[in-house]
């Protein structure tokens, strides 16, 4: 059985539209696939809808957390997506995103970039707008020659000189908020040292004592090192490890299912949610 648990669509910032990813996902060979959309769940009918037979499709999001002035990022799965506390919590972190948009246009607008606001619209395409999408557009400009670019201290990484603060929820309060909703909790790329600062070991114990389920080891950005330290810290915490692709499309180079989830962990995953259920597929549209 291959598992991929973390896979964005153009709901949020990946390329692929949700029908489109679980058709992908299928002819990659994967058996299980999460939707993990940006601080969304607008795509989940459509792949529900086109979800191939022998695919099973797992119902998430990655939610956008800070934690003492360091951004991390949450995957929750098979949370009940109506629970009012954490909808209204997703709201609140979607809706920051357009004036934050904007406001990282206008700081590259005075940077000289003639990068607009309709660009940027343009290329989300009704997803939920995140610095991809600003990062796209300096593709588009020829500013820098692939989105992984931008993210430097040059342009959009934390504390970036176009960089702009949005909304984000504390991660216990993440933690509580999607337990509540029946879901299961997994710290996202914890060691992707490249994106910005980490989250010390000592805060990640912390979560796990609040409750977080499990951490993503097996990712594009942890090297070997990293890897081998997470498990680790995972077999010390007691928490389950996860691997995925966190694909996007054509806006990453790694493909579907480049890195996968134990069979034994994806079961756990699904034993302990009392939110939702994942979704065998029976053939789509």
């Amino acid at each position: 059985m291959r598992v991929d648990l973390h896979c964005h669509s153009t709901a949020s910032d990946g390329t692929d539209t949700p029908a489109e990813l679980v058709r992908n996902a299928a002819a990659a060979g994967l058996d299980v696939v999460a939707l993990t959309d940006h601080d969304t769940t607008r795509g989940y009918a459509d792949a529900i809808a086109a979800l191939p037979k022998g695919l099973t499709l797992v119902t998430g999001a990655e939610l956008s957390c800070r934690v003492d002035g360091i951004s991390m990022h949450m995957l929750a799965y098979l949370f009940d997506p109506e629970e009012p506390a954490l909808l209204a919590e997703r709201e609140l972190v979607r809706d920051d995103r357009v004036p934050r948009a904007k406001g990282m246009i206008a700081k590259l607008n005075g940077l000289g970039v003639p990068v607009t606001w309709e660009q940027v619209e343009r290329i989300a395409a009704g997803g939920s707008v995140g610095r991809p999408h600003v990062a796209t557009a300096l593709v588009e400009l020829g500013v820098v020659p692939t989105v992984g670019d931008a993210f430097t201290e040059q342009w959009l990484s934390d504390g970036g000189r176009a960089f702009v603060e949005k909304h984000e929820t504390d991660p216990f309060e993440a933690i509580r908020l999607v337990k509540n909703a029946g879901g299961v909790c997994v710290f996202a790329h914890p060691a992707a040292a490249k994106r910005g600062r980490t989250v010390p070991e000592a805060r990640i114990a912390e979560m796990a004592e609040a409750g977080l389920d499990g951490i993503e080891v097996d990712h594009m950005d942890h090297d070997a090192d990293a890897r081998d330290r997470l498990r680790g810290l995972a077999k010390e915490l007691d928490l389950l490890v996860t691997g995925s692709s966190d694909y996007h499309g054509s806006r990453k180079t790694v493909t579907l299912g480049a890195y996968t989830t134990d069979p034994e962990v994806y079961g756990e995953i699904t034993r302990r949610a009392t939110g939702a259920f994942p979704v065998p597929g029976t053939g789509g549209v």
